[in-house]
């Protein structure tokens, strides 16, 4: 999806897919990453119980965990879900920046926020970021999910190549995305 919005510069879905699934990142502590991990989607103490925020893009996650050094963030995971999870979720969604009342009944919240570049700085073209909400986890968790890798190793070593002054090393140990292409009545929803 790309699209010019008057004043809000680029957005477009960019992430990790194939012909039948999308790669969303999500950080965690310890305690939640290794168990989801093992069983390859998300179980106990991971919570069903309130809103999980997935983002396809991994630089806009690494700004967020801060190359996974934030508490409770200290283990990056490369959820991949199904194509059918991520656009049931889309046509859900309501923007953040909606009336109010639709954002507090909607199941599932979307915002636009800046994409971030390797240094983290903020970027004139916009990242997705997903919110679902509590009736759609347990699909999320149980059903769109088709594997979870841990990326904590990867992240370090990108962290590390930035702090040595090597980002054309670092730059080539990120993820691949492109383009993510949704149908257009999909698109026109999100804007």
């Amino acid at each position: 999806m790309r699209h010019q919005q008057k004043g809000a510069g680029l957005r477009e879905i960019r992430a990790d897919h194939d012909a039948g699934t999308i790669v969303v990142y999500q950080a965690y502590a310890p305690a939640v990453a290794d168990p989801a991990v093992a069983a390859g989607r998300f179980v106990p103490p991971f919570s069903f119980g309130r809103m999980t925020w997935i983002k396809p893009s991994f630089r806009w996650l690494m700004h967020r965990s801060n190359w996974a050094q934030k508490p409770g963030q200290e283990r990056v995971l490369a959820v991949r879900i199904t194509r059918a999870g991520w656009e049931e979720a889309l046509s859900r969604a309501v923007l953040t920046t909606a009336d109010p009342a639709a954002v507090a009944r909607a199941e599932v919240h979307v915002q636009w926020d800046p994409e971030r570049s390797l240094r983290g700085a903020a970027l004139n073209q916009y990242s997705i970021q997903v919110g679902i909400g509590r009736s759609l986890i347990r699909g999320y968790a149980e059903e769109w999910i088709t594997g979870i890798t841990d990326l904590t190793p990867q992240v370090r070593r990108i962290a590390a190549l930035l702090r040595a002054g090597r980002p054309a090393e670092a730059q080539r140990l990120l993820p691949p995305e492109r383009p993510y292409p949704l149908p257009p009545a999909l698109a026109r929803r999100l804007t």
